[in-house]
């Protein structure tokens, strides 16, 4: 059974301006499987990552999902 789509803030960082957003069918636990190891490395300073390459590997280890991310720079709004 899929997930639903929905939006859900990613945080990794101590700085807010450094969150981004997901468009995504994953799972809480499908993210944190393949995010947390990478973060965790660059912690311990053995690698460096962005938000682009998680996404990349989120991508990568479940292609049949969506995973479109997005930086909060203002979401486009409708107003009725």
């Amino acid at each position: 059974m899929k997930n639903n789509l929905r939006v859900i803030e990613i945080n990794t960082t101590a700085w807010d301006e450094e969150n981004f957003y997901l468009l995504t069918t994953l799972s809480d636990e499908q993210i944190t499987k393949v995010i947390t190891p990478i973060v965790e490395a660059e912690r311990e300073n053995d690698s460096f990552y962005d938000n682009d390459f998680l996404v990349e590997k989120l991508n990568e280890s479940y292609p049949n999902d969506i995973v479109t991310h997005y930086v909060h720079d203002g979401f486009d709004k409708i107003t009725i």
